[in-house]
């Protein structure tokens, strides 16, 4: 199985790991450190080793950071963790703080009047982001200092660092040559007179170079640095045992294996301008080539938007990745329709049947992420992970909201659905439906080539606004081809300034939750298209979007009247595709439930 149900962190943990901390900051005449949820890669999921904000807080969301200061320590989270940390801190000893509500340098004001020195890790913070802290604090007498990392210190079981084997990824799935690439980000480099590029994401030195790896749970990458030169010629900076002959023949004569120790001295020899991305690159590398005096050119990073663009491979890959997929879904959502109004399960049981039926297709490669998988009152925990010691019965009355992916090496998927358990309330179904037509407006979306995600995020949300109602996450992220299931630049939320291209897969996910109650969230991914010109219409390139998720939605949980026609042709379209794709597919068990699940409205 992939997923376990240990509680890995506890609460009671806290107080004395933030008391050490305090030791060894009164030992080194700090006033503080600050401790984020991030590796040197700035990877949302990071390994073992480097969950500190977990290990010394409790906290084991995906975002958030901790300030410890010799008398204060904030934990700061956005609204997708607002419940959460409160469940897994001590706040007799740490403050849950609303971010960016709450900002890192008010606080630190505010908890350092008199000014003081807190520390950082150059490894853990890219230049931008502690640039602009220092101009906001700087003339409040506050420093901030780059230190050794202080919970490396204290942390005596601290896990070793990953080196899993590296693997090729076959151009039968990449769709194009790693020399291919590397051509035209060298190229780009050119035309930006860059004389190189230095690489920190995983994820974008691992689709360059078409590889793939294990030293993430559930994003398969290999942890590397690389620096591309405008020749196309690539260092990478990895542990030379996690390469074997077939990937060495792979990266042929213009990839050069150097070790990670070499990082420093390489770097601080290179000419410029040398290409960084303030944005995400660990801060130590820019400190390194200014000690080198070597001229930054501090633009994005080169492969993220390439990446994010799909060739006509991937997406095919994608589709054929969520045909699969759905079937594993369509087989859940039928066994949970079978066990009743008053079933004998658990959260646990449903994530421990879908991982089954998944694994079921023997082109499973892993899950995407923790199956998030919430009942009643647990579904309102925007990123709940099922523990033993919360495992929660499914109960009748319940919302039972299931959030999950696959990982095939054709293609990532990421999937939600929120089902009734018995029937539900008017509440629940008013709630429900909002919510759906907020996914259906993306879902028919047309919009001219330019706009980005910030632009489309509110049709997401008009329904909910009209009662009053909104949810505090965004409304979509983007997803890699068997790499990160969260993949930038492009995303569908307020923040995104990245205007929306072709070949671009994202999540289409609005939803609400009411604490103490229910969760609601329905999810599908969707590609970037060209929309067909329409008669009368202007003569101007527009967008739309394709959807790939194929899984039916809870009939029993729509409040047909809140629905216009249009809603509800799209629904019944999709049911009508799911039933002619998918339940070819599935048993006939399945295949009779979908008939009743696809019905038309």
């Amino acid at each position: 199985m992939f997923q376990n149900f240990e509680s890995t962190t506890h609460p009671g943990d806290g107080g004395p790991r933030l008391a050490a901390l305090r030791a060894v900051l009164r030992t080194e005449q700090l006033d503080g450190f600050l401790v984020p949820r991030a590796d040197a890669h700035q990877g949302e999921n990071v390994p073992a080793r480097d969950e500190r904000l977990a290990w010394l807080t409790g906290f084991t969301g995906s975002a958030g950071f901790c300030a410890a200061l010799i008398n204060d320590a904030g934990v700061f989270v956005d609204g997708r963790y607002g419940l959460q940390v409160r469940t897994q801190i001590d706040q007799d000893y740490f403050t849950p703080l609303d971010w960016p509500a709450t900002g890192l340098a008010e606080w630190l004001i505010a908890a350092l009047p008199d000014g003081g020195v807190v520390g950082f890790d150059a490894w853990l913070y890219p230049p931008g982001t502690i640039e602009k802290l220092r101009a906001d604090v700087t003339a409040q007498g506050i420093s901030i200092a780059p230190v050794d990392n202080l919970i490396d210190r204290i942390w005596t079981d601290q896990p070793a660092p990953p080196n899993a084997k590296v693997v090729t990824h076959s151009i039968d799935f990449a769709g194009e040559t790693s020399q291919s690439k590397r051509d035209k980000i060298a190229e780009q480099l050119r035309r930006d007179s860059q004389r190189a590029a230095v690489l920190s994401l995983p994820d974008s030195i691992n689709w360059l170079l078409n590889i793939r790896g294990g030293d993430v749970a559930h994003t398969p990458v290999a942890l590397c640095f690389a620096i591309l030169h405008d020749s196309g010629r690539v260092n990478l900076f990895i542990d030379a045992n996690s390469i074997d002959a077939d990937v060495l023949e792979h990266f042929g004569p213009d990839i050069s294996i150097f070790a990670p120790d070499d990082f420093a001295s390489t770097l601080q020899s290179l000419s410029g301008p040398v290409r960084l991305d303030g944005n995400t690159a660990p801060m130590w590398i820019a400190d390194q080539l200014h000690t080198g005096g070597i001229e930054i050119a501090d633009f994005p990073d080169p492969c993220l938007y390439a990446k994010a663009c799909k060739n006509a491979v991937e997406i095919e890959g994608a589709r054929l990745a969520h045909l699969r997929d759905a079937v594993a879904m369509a087989d859940l959502l039928a066994w949970i329709d079978a066990q009743g109004d008053a079933p004998e399960i658990t959260e646990i049981d449903v994530v421990q049947r879908l991982e089954s039926l998944r694994a079921r297709s023997n082109s499973l490669k892993d899950i995407a992420f923790e199956t998030i998988c919430g009942a009643g009152e647990n579904g309102a925990i925007v990123h709940y992970r099922v523990t033993t010691d919360s495992n929660r019965a499914v109960q009748p009355g319940d919302l039972l909201l299931i959030d999950s992916g696959g990982q095939y090496l054709d293609g990532t998927t990421d999937v939600t659905r929120t089902v009734a358990i018995g029937n539900p309330n008017d509440v629940q179904k008013q709630c429900f439906t909002r919510v759906l037509q907020g996914m259906i407006a993306i879902s028919l979306a047309r919009w001219p080539e330019g706009l980005a995600g910030r632009d489309l995020d509110p049709l997401a949300r008009r329904a909910l606004w009209s009662a009053g109602l909104d949810y505090d996450h965004g409304t979509g992220h983007g997803v890699g081809s068997y790499l990160g299931v969260h993949e930038g630049p492009q995303s569908l939320s307020r923040k995104s300034h990245v205007s929306l291209a072709p070949g671009m897969i994202v999540s289409n996910e609005p939803g609400y939750y009411r604490a103490g109650e229910f969760g609601i969230r329905i999810e599908n991914l969707v590609v970037v298209e060209k929309a067909a010109a329409l008669k009368g219409g202007d003569a101007r390139d527009m967008l739309k979007f394709e959807t790939l998720t194929l899984v039916p939605i809870a009939r029993n949980l729509i409040d047909i009247a809140l629905l216009t026609a249009a809603e509800r042709m799209w629904i019944n379209a999709y049911h009508a595709e799911i039933m002619i794709k998918i339940a070819p597919e599935c048993a006939q068990e399945t295949r009779d439930w979908l008939t009743t699940a696809c019905a038309p409205l």
